[in-house]
């Protein structure tokens, strides 16, 4: 633990879909959906997954990185409405030590025969981690899953 303030950042992406809003769901609630677009890049080795999609339920993504670092994502679950919303706070942990603690929404909109997502981040990042410019390097990060997520759903 350093002396160092805690930084705050927040950003929102605003991305739409070619996919309904129950398809865009079940690719956040699903083990199975979300498995096919959330992880690491290539190289990246699955320590500990942990799926449980429920109001209070647990998810946590663990693995080691081509680096050797390893990154750990764990996540509960606060509100959740089918095909509209989903609340959830994580830390996020790199190499046992924790960087950030973050709470993100997601919000679904019917658009066309597609769907409109916002998600929206508010990061705490903790103990000197230093996340580019007013968390750049989390929302660059979450915008590649996006993209992950998005070539997932045109499969």
């Amino acid at each position: 633990m350093s002396n160092t303030p805690t930084v705050h950042a927040s950003f929102t992406i605003d991305r739409t879909f070619d996919a309904t809003p129950d398809r865009v769901f079940a690719a956040f609630a699903t083990e199975q959906g979300k498995a096919r677009w959330f992880g690491g890049p290539a190289g990246w080795t699955a320590i500990e997954r942990v799926f449980d999609f429920r109001v209070g339920g647990r998810e946590r993504a663990m693995g080691r990185w081509p680096s050797g670092m390893v990154t750990d994502f764990d996540a509960t679950y606060f509100d959740i409405v089918p095909n509209r919303r989903i609340v959830y706070a994580y830390a996020m942990r790199m190499d046992e030590v924790r960087i950030s603690v973050s709470l993100a929404t997601i919000e679904l909109f019917p658009e066309g025969a597609g769907t409109r997502m916002l998600l929206t981040e508010q990061g705490a990042f903790v103990d000197g981690y230093v996340d580019g410019t007013g968390g750049s390097t989390r929302e660059h990060g979450t915008r590649y899953l996006m993209d992950r997520l998005a070539a997932s759903l045109a499969e």
